[in-house]
Protein backbone atom coordinates (compact mmCIF):
# COMPACT_ATOMS: atom_id res chain seq x y z
CA UNK A 1 0.00 0.00 0.00
CA UNK A 2 1.50 3.29 -1.18
CA UNK A 3 1.86 6.64 1.02
CA UNK A 4 -0.29 8.29 -0.89
CA UNK A 5 -4.55 8.25 -1.31
CA UNK A 6 -6.99 9.17 -4.54
CA UNK A 7 -10.01 10.53 -2.08
CA UNK A 8 -12.18 11.73 -5.38
CA UNK A 9 -15.16 10.73 -7.22
CA UNK A 10 -16.59 10.63 -10.73
CA UNK A 11 -14.28 11.58 -13.86
CA UNK A 12 -11.60 13.10 -11.97
CA UNK A 13 -11.14 9.78 -9.87
CA UNK A 14 -10.83 8.56 -13.76
CA UNK A 15 -8.21 10.87 -14.45
CA UNK A 16 -6.38 10.40 -11.37
CA UNK A 17 -5.94 6.94 -11.58
CA UNK A 18 -4.96 7.56 -16.06
CA UNK A 19 -2.17 9.66 -14.22
CA UNK A 20 -1.41 7.42 -11.21
CA UNK A 21 -0.84 4.37 -14.56
CA UNK A 22 1.42 6.63 -16.16
CA UNK A 23 3.83 7.31 -13.21
CA UNK A 24 4.10 3.59 -12.03
CA UNK A 25 4.91 3.18 -15.34
CA UNK A 26 7.47 5.88 -15.28
CA UNK A 27 8.76 4.29 -11.81
CA UNK A 28 8.82 0.57 -13.29
CA UNK A 29 8.01 0.37 -16.53
CA UNK A 30 11.23 -1.00 -17.49
CA UNK A 31 11.40 -4.01 -15.11
CA UNK A 32 9.51 -7.81 -15.40
CA UNK A 33 6.31 -6.83 -14.10
CA UNK A 34 2.84 -6.61 -14.08
CA UNK A 35 0.84 -4.64 -12.35
CA UNK A 36 -2.67 -3.49 -10.97
CA UNK A 37 -4.00 -0.53 -9.04
CA UNK A 38 -6.63 -0.61 -6.95
CA UNK A 39 -8.18 2.12 -4.25
CA UNK A 40 -8.82 0.61 -0.69
CA UNK A 41 -12.15 1.35 1.38
CA UNK A 42 -9.47 4.22 2.91
CA UNK A 43 -9.01 5.82 -0.08
CA UNK A 44 -4.89 4.06 -0.07
CA UNK A 45 -3.60 3.28 -3.42
CA UNK A 46 -2.75 -0.60 -3.33
CA UNK A 47 -0.54 -1.82 -6.10
CA UNK A 48 -0.18 -5.55 -6.79
CA UNK A 49 2.82 -6.75 -8.43
CA UNK A 50 3.41 -9.96 -10.42
CA UNK A 51 6.55 -10.85 -12.08
CA UNK A 52 10.51 -11.60 -12.06
CA UNK A 53 11.25 -7.86 -10.66
CA UNK A 54 8.40 -8.03 -8.65
CA UNK A 55 10.64 -6.69 -5.73
CA UNK A 56 12.63 -4.56 -7.12
CA UNK A 57 9.60 -2.75 -8.36
CA UNK A 58 7.82 -2.72 -4.98
CA UNK A 59 10.71 -1.26 -3.37
CA UNK A 60 10.82 1.72 -5.97
CA UNK A 61 7.22 2.02 -5.72
CA UNK A 62 8.09 2.25 -1.86
CA UNK A 63 11.18 4.45 -2.60
CA UNK A 64 9.24 7.03 -4.31
CA UNK A 65 5.64 7.35 -2.88
CA UNK A 66 6.12 6.20 0.44
CA UNK A 67 4.52 2.83 2.01
CA UNK A 68 1.75 2.14 5.02
CA UNK A 69 2.80 0.34 7.68
CA UNK A 70 0.53 -1.06 9.82
CA UNK A 71 0.93 -0.37 13.82
CA UNK A 72 1.97 -4.07 14.20
CA UNK A 73 4.68 -3.78 11.27
CA UNK A 74 5.66 -0.36 12.99
CA UNK A 75 8.97 -0.28 15.00
CA UNK A 76 9.61 2.45 17.71
CA UNK A 77 12.53 4.79 16.53
CA UNK A 78 11.95 3.82 12.83
CA UNK A 79 10.17 6.60 10.16
CA UNK A 80 7.10 6.02 8.09
CA UNK A 81 4.69 7.29 6.16
CA UNK A 82 1.02 8.82 6.91
CA UNK A 83 -1.61 11.78 5.47
CA UNK A 84 -2.53 14.75 6.94
CA UNK A 85 -6.04 13.69 8.29
CA UNK A 86 -6.99 16.50 10.73
CA UNK A 87 -5.92 18.65 13.47
CA UNK A 88 -6.95 20.69 16.45
CA UNK A 89 -5.17 22.23 19.64
CA UNK A 90 -3.99 18.75 20.38
CA UNK A 91 -1.57 18.30 17.16
CA UNK A 92 -1.83 16.48 14.13
CA UNK A 93 -3.82 13.46 13.39
CA UNK A 94 -1.88 11.34 10.07
CA UNK A 95 -3.81 8.52 8.49
CA UNK A 96 -2.12 5.15 8.31
CA UNK A 97 -4.12 2.96 6.93
CA UNK A 98 -7.46 3.43 8.53
CA UNK A 99 -5.22 3.77 11.81
CA UNK A 100 -4.52 7.23 13.42
CA UNK A 101 -1.18 8.04 14.57
CA UNK A 102 -1.67 11.75 16.96
CA UNK A 103 1.85 13.69 16.50
CA UNK A 104 1.13 16.00 19.79
CA UNK A 105 1.79 19.88 19.55
CA UNK A 106 4.99 19.54 21.56
CA UNK A 107 6.44 17.18 18.74
CA UNK A 108 5.68 19.49 15.43
CA UNK A 109 9.40 20.73 15.85
CA UNK A 110 8.17 23.54 13.69
CA UNK A 111 7.78 26.65 16.10
CA UNK A 112 5.61 29.05 17.77
CA UNK A 113 1.76 28.95 17.32
CA UNK A 114 -0.87 26.05 17.58
CA UNK A 115 -1.31 23.40 15.37
CA UNK A 116 -4.18 24.98 13.37
CA UNK A 117 -1.52 28.07 13.01
CA UNK A 118 1.51 26.04 12.69
CA UNK A 119 -0.26 24.48 9.56
CA UNK A 120 -1.31 27.33 7.96
CA UNK A 121 2.12 28.77 8.23
CA UNK A 122 3.43 26.25 6.31
CA UNK A 123 0.77 25.68 3.97
CA UNK A 124 0.20 22.27 4.29
CA UNK A 125 -3.11 21.26 2.71
CA UNK A 126 -5.18 17.80 4.01
CA UNK A 127 -3.79 14.53 2.86
CA UNK A 128 -0.80 16.03 2.45
CA UNK A 129 1.46 13.20 2.99
CA UNK A 130 4.26 13.11 6.00
CA UNK A 131 6.84 11.31 7.80
CA UNK A 132 7.07 10.34 11.47
CA UNK A 133 8.79 8.77 13.97
CA UNK A 134 7.18 6.20 15.95
CA UNK A 135 7.13 5.42 19.17
CA UNK A 136 4.64 5.78 22.61
CA UNK A 137 5.09 9.61 21.78
CA UNK A 138 5.26 9.69 17.78
CA UNK A 139 7.00 12.91 16.46
CA UNK A 140 7.26 14.42 13.01
CA UNK A 141 10.58 13.21 10.86
CA UNK A 142 13.75 15.16 10.71
CA UNK A 143 13.51 15.35 7.15
CA UNK A 144 9.51 16.71 6.88
CA UNK A 145 10.39 19.20 9.04
CA UNK A 146 13.30 20.09 7.26
CA UNK A 147 11.44 20.45 3.88
CA UNK A 148 8.87 22.67 5.58
CA UNK A 149 11.22 24.75 6.89
CA UNK A 150 12.94 25.19 3.06
CA UNK A 151 9.78 25.88 1.88
CA UNK A 152 9.76 29.26 3.66
CA UNK A 153 13.69 29.97 2.91
CA UNK A 154 13.26 29.33 -0.49
CA UNK A 155 14.41 32.22 -3.09
CA UNK A 156 11.20 33.47 -4.97
CA UNK A 157 7.85 34.69 -3.50
CA UNK A 158 6.39 31.21 -1.96
CA UNK A 159 4.64 28.59 -2.66
CA UNK A 160 0.42 27.36 -3.35
CA UNK A 161 -0.14 23.85 -2.12
CA UNK A 162 -3.04 22.52 -3.26
CA UNK A 163 -4.87 19.04 -2.83
CA UNK A 164 -7.67 17.26 -5.03
CA UNK A 165 -6.02 17.95 -8.41
CA UNK A 166 -3.33 15.88 -10.34
CA UNK A 167 0.05 17.88 -11.14
CA UNK A 168 -1.38 17.96 -14.98
CA UNK A 169 -4.39 19.38 -13.98
CA UNK A 170 -3.11 22.14 -11.32
CA UNK A 171 -0.47 23.33 -14.38
CA UNK A 172 -3.40 22.95 -17.16
CA UNK A 173 -5.67 25.29 -14.26
CA UNK A 174 -3.01 27.77 -13.85
CA UNK A 175 -2.34 28.07 -17.81
CA UNK A 176 -5.70 28.48 -17.88
CA UNK A 177 -6.02 31.79 -15.57
CA UNK A 178 -3.44 32.97 -17.70
CA UNK A 179 -0.49 32.21 -14.77
CA UNK A 180 2.01 30.20 -16.65
CA UNK A 181 4.30 32.90 -16.69
CA UNK A 182 4.58 33.43 -13.12
CA UNK A 183 5.38 29.93 -11.79
CA UNK A 184 8.58 27.93 -11.54
CA UNK A 185 6.95 25.06 -11.68
CA UNK A 186 5.01 22.22 -9.79
CA UNK A 187 6.46 19.80 -7.28
CA UNK A 188 4.63 16.74 -6.21
CA UNK A 189 3.54 16.14 -2.71
CA UNK A 190 1.32 12.98 -3.27
CA UNK A 191 -0.49 11.90 -6.19
CA UNK A 192 -3.68 14.54 -5.58
CA UNK A 193 -1.40 17.04 -3.67
CA UNK A 194 0.85 19.56 -5.27
CA UNK A 195 3.17 22.49 -4.65
CA UNK A 196 3.35 25.13 -7.70
CA UNK A 197 6.88 27.17 -6.73
CA UNK A 198 6.02 30.65 -7.42
CA UNK A 199 8.58 32.81 -9.14
CA UNK A 200 9.77 36.50 -7.12
CA UNK A 201 7.36 38.47 -8.56
CA UNK A 202 4.57 36.46 -7.89
CA UNK A 203 1.93 37.36 -5.35
CA UNK A 204 0.82 33.41 -3.88
CA UNK A 205 -2.35 35.02 -1.97
CA UNK A 206 -2.96 36.47 -5.41
CA UNK A 207 -2.41 33.29 -7.53
CA UNK A 208 -5.18 31.51 -5.47
CA UNK A 209 -7.44 34.21 -5.68
CA UNK A 210 -7.18 33.93 -9.20
CA UNK A 211 -7.17 30.34 -9.92
CA UNK A 212 -9.46 28.82 -7.00
CA UNK A 213 -12.60 29.80 -9.40
CA UNK A 214 -10.76 26.69 -11.51
CA UNK A 215 -10.69 24.37 -9.04
CA UNK A 216 -12.10 22.59 -6.47
CA UNK A 217 -9.48 22.11 -3.88
CA UNK A 218 -7.83 23.55 -0.40
CA UNK A 219 -5.07 25.90 -1.47
CA UNK A 220 -2.95 27.38 0.90
CA UNK A 221 -0.01 29.90 0.45
CA UNK A 222 3.75 29.58 2.04
CA UNK A 223 5.47 33.08 1.88
CA UNK A 224 9.23 33.13 2.20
Amino acid sequence: MLGTKCYIDGSARDRALDSMESLIENDIGELTVSWGIDIRDDAFIHVTLTGADATAASNLLAETWGEIHASTERTDGEIYIGTLDSWDESGWTLDVGGEYVMIPASELGLGQGSPTQVRDRFGIVQHTPLRFMAGETPRLADSTRDKLYEWTRETGAGRVNVNSATRGEVRATINRAGHADDIVTVDRLGLLEQSVICTEDTDPPGLIASIGSYIRAELKCVLT
